[in-house]
């Protein structure tokens, strides 16, 4: 796990996946570095991008240049969820529970990642059907989407937030 720290924002990185891919030519084979990486403030904001490239280091930095394009803006509220979500990609599929203060991060893999760099504390996660890195951080990525704040939960439903949130 490294964390990288740009010089002009905010943002930390973690890379979560690097594969080799071949490409099988006349002339032999061709490698090339796939890298799946995270971008987040701590504070509500995350990403998840990819990128393809010669040489690792490349590829990571097209993965945060993609990541930075895909932020995501996560509703926390009392540093959890406001409620029970499932998001999914794919085959995988990511619950996501809220959790009491003082839980702490109970997640794997990539959903521990994208959950430390969205800024919450205090969250129950579970990994069902596939565990690839990749699928399971868009499922978990899809989740953090759609979750809704309470006020806009409140707009949408035409009542005011507190009849909604005890």
């Amino acid at each position: 796990m490294q964390h990288y720290m740009d010089s002009n924002d905010l943002f930390q990185e973690e890379v979560i996946s690097v594969r080799r891919v071949t490409k099988v030519v006349k002339g032999g084979k061709n490698f090339r570095f796939s890298a799946a990486v995270v971008v987040g403030d701590k504070n509500g904001q995350v990403g998840m991008g990819k990128g393809k490239a010669r040489e690792v280091p490349l590829a990571i930095k097209k993965a945060v240049a993609d990541a930075k394009k895909n932020m995501v803006k996560v509703p926390i509220i009392n540093e959890t969820i406001p409620y029970f979500k499932i998001g999914s990609y794919g085959a995988s599929k990511v619950v996501m529970r809220p959790a009491s203060p003082g839980t702490g991060v109970i997640a794997g893999g990539a959903v521990r990642v994208i959950m430390e760099l969205a800024g919450v504390k205090n969250i129950l996660t579970k990994i069902l059907k596939s565990k690839n890195s990749i699928t399971v951080a868009r499922a978990t990525m899809d989740g953090l989407e759609k979750l809704m704040s309470p006020e806009t939960f409140a707009v949408k439903r035409g009542k005011n937030k507190e009849d909604l949130w005890q």
